[in-house]
């Protein structure tokens, strides 16, 4: 039967998403987990995309074939049972064998969290303790620049090689909750790096070091030597994949 899961994670103890020999990621302990309950045969999870290390999702999808008969609430219990406190599966869910959890996306939805304030150091795996004063006028009108369809090459890695860098964003904004700002961003899909290297450039504006403008130049420019940081992965979440 092929299953669509939904599954939410802290990724602070996780070396990313992606299974690396040697080291503990998500996907190693849920296809050990599936394995497990598959009869001991291997089991691959196909997921909507990967998060980097340190990043967090409140849901994130994959599918899964699983030969034995399960039931989805006993397949969500189980897995539950199997998997370490930092992994939750929320649902699993029977789908058609034609269903694809990475392309047939049709939004997903991420945030970032940074703090402007003193040092939490109990929000220090959760929000970028970044701890200045940061224009936030200046970055509302900046963010509205990322909106519609661009090619997104100068904001991902000068290594990272692919056919096309070209994505939409639905919508991007920023919300203020005293010295917390939360950014978001909707769109059809999002590339490695990209969340995080925008928000890096938003940062600068919001320092004063970069203009507003700057937003449509580097992304005209297709290149990474801009000039600015990419933002620290635990301020980041991805908060919902939709179908």
């Amino acid at each position: 039967m092929h299953y669509l899961i939904s599954f939410s994670y802290d990724g602070t103890l996780f070396h990313g998403f992606e299974k690396q020999k040697g080291y503990r990621t998500i996907e190693d302990e849920m296809e050990k987990a599936l394995t497990y309950i598959n009869n001991g045969k291997s089991t691959k999870l196909v997921a909507s995309g990967r998060t980097d290390k340190g990043v967090h999702a409140l849901k994130q999808t994959a599918h899964v074939d699983i030969l034995v008969k399960i039931t989805e609430d006993k397949l969500k219990r189980a897995m539950n049972s199997l998997l370490p406190d930092d992994i939750h599966v929320i649902d699993a869910h029977e789908v058609s064998e034609d269903f694809h959890a990475r392309y047939m996306v049709k939004e997903k939805v991420y945030e970032y969290k940074l703090n402007m304030g003193e040092l939490n150091p109990l929000e220090r795996n959760y929000v970028y303790q970044f701890g200045k004063k940061l224009d936030v006028k200046l970055m509302r009108d900046a963010i509205k620049l990322f909106k519609g369809v661009h090619d997104f090459k100068a904001f991902t890695p000068n290594k990272d090689k692919r056919v096309s860098y070209v994505r939409e964003i639905y919508d991007a904004n920023i919300a203020e909750d005293g010295d917390i700002l939360t950014f978001t961003f909707k769109g059809n899909g999002f590339i490695k790096y990209q969340i995080r290297n925008m928000v890096g450039l938003l940062i600068q504006i919001g320092l004063g070091k970069k203009e507003v403008n700057s937003v449509t130049k580097i992304i005209e420019s297709k290149n990474r030597s801009a000039g600015f940081k990419t933002a620290h992965p635990e301020g980041l979440y991805l908060v919902d994949v939709k179908y």
